[in-house]
């Protein structure tokens, strides 16, 4: 798709400005953007035609940039990001850091947070710069989490080398459908919440299709993610369940639908990590889930898996992972990547 300023000049935006500095569109080489799709609205993650379809939520949170990353190598020692954002997402349990902001990292290090000057300049358009370490290193700028972004600018010193950055493992996708959880509600900033845990510790190249609130298994969207190239679908469709009985009616018929498109992919099944909707729902929640597990099983069906969410704060302790029983924190998203990527390590996926 032509971005609008190649269609008609009028739209073309100049670029921004900072002594001893050079801008750079970051939709051309030697630039490589992640999960994220670009289009005259800004941003979005799922063809828009398809996610107009599925539900009101799924085609507001479609422009959610959760899970984009952006990466290309550099020296320079000054980075600006200028951001256009036309909301301020501003919730009362997760900080702008997380909903809002961009985290940067450098050779795996976490280098920071791209944030506006105030919180009244998140909307609208803002810069921030940020110092980073001499010498080349492959940088990777990972999105806001529960904002859209309409417009994004890179920054670097004049005498700076860019290049193309390191590329992700050579295995499709990973792809992520879930709740507010896997959209990343509420890390404290972008790199940690765990699907972007997964992309940086394992260098796998992921697309997140969490839409908080909004995940009910519906057929365009088990369509729609059918058809995407991938090496493994993560499928954590529990917390968006009204009941047990919804997901009970629904969580079998994605998957089958899923898998008639998909007959081989491996898809890991995941059930909820909190307590959030108290013991005995959750008990036949997690029962649904291992049913679907075992009937594909029984049915031969020897590439799908089940991770049991309820053991991911064993370690830890519930008490220490949520920011309100239910979201985690920093420390539960944590949690949830080392028991999610310790399993893909043993079963290879």
């Amino acid at each position: 798709m032509k971005r609008i300023e190649e269609i008609d000049k009028n739209f073309k935006s100049s670029l921004p400005e900072f002594s001893g500095m050079r801008t750079y569109d970051i939709h051309r080489a030697p630039f490589s953007l992640y999960g994220l799709k670009y289009g005259e609205r800004g941003f979005y993650r799922m063809d828009i035609e398809v996610a107009d379809t599925v539900s009101d939520g799924v085609k507001a949170l479609n422009f959610n940039t959760a899970g984009g990353c952006l990466r290309f190598k550099s020296d320079t020692e000054r980075i600006i990001l200028t951001a256009t954002l036309p909301d301020l997402c501003l919730m009362n349990h997760m900080p702008l850091t997380g909903s809002s902001s961009f985290s940067i990292y450098c050779d795996g290090e976490f280098c920071g947070v791209f944030r506006a000057p105030s919180v009244e300049e998140y909307k609208g358009t803002w810069s921030s710069e940020l110092h980073l370490p001499k010498g080349e290193k492959d940088i990777m700028i990972l999105f806001p989490l529960y904002n859209n972004v309409k417009e994004l600018y890179i920054s670097l010193e004049e005498t700076a080398a860019v290049s193309e950055g390191n590329k992700f493992e050579s295995r499709l996708p990973v792809v992520f459908y879930g709740s507010s959880i896997t959209q990343g509600g509420c890390a404290s900033h972008p790199g940690n919440a765990y699907t972007n845990i997964i992309m940086r510790e394992l260098n796998r190249e992921t697309i997140n299709l969490g839409f908080s609130g909004s995940c009910k298994a519906e057929k365009p969207m088990a369509d729609y993610i059918g058809r995407l190239p991938m090496s493994l679908f993560v499928y954590d469709y529990d917390h968006n369940a009204p009941d047990s009985a919804y997901l009970r009616d629904t969580h079998e018929r994605f998957f089958k639908e899923f898998r008639s498109l998909q007959p081989d992919t491996p898809v890991l099944m995941l059930s909820v990590a909190d307590g959030h909707f108290g013991k005995e729902e959750i008990e036949k929640r997690r029962a649904v889930i291992k049913k679907t597990c075992e009937n594909a099983r029984a049915a031969g069906d020897k590439n799908v898996y089940f991770l049991d969410g309820g053991h991911f704060y064993d370690e830890i302790g519930l008490r220490n992972a949520t920011v309100d029983t239910c979201h985690p924190n920093d420390l539960g998203f944590y949690a949830f990547y080392k028991n999610i990527s310790q399993f893909m390590k043993e079963n290879n996926l």
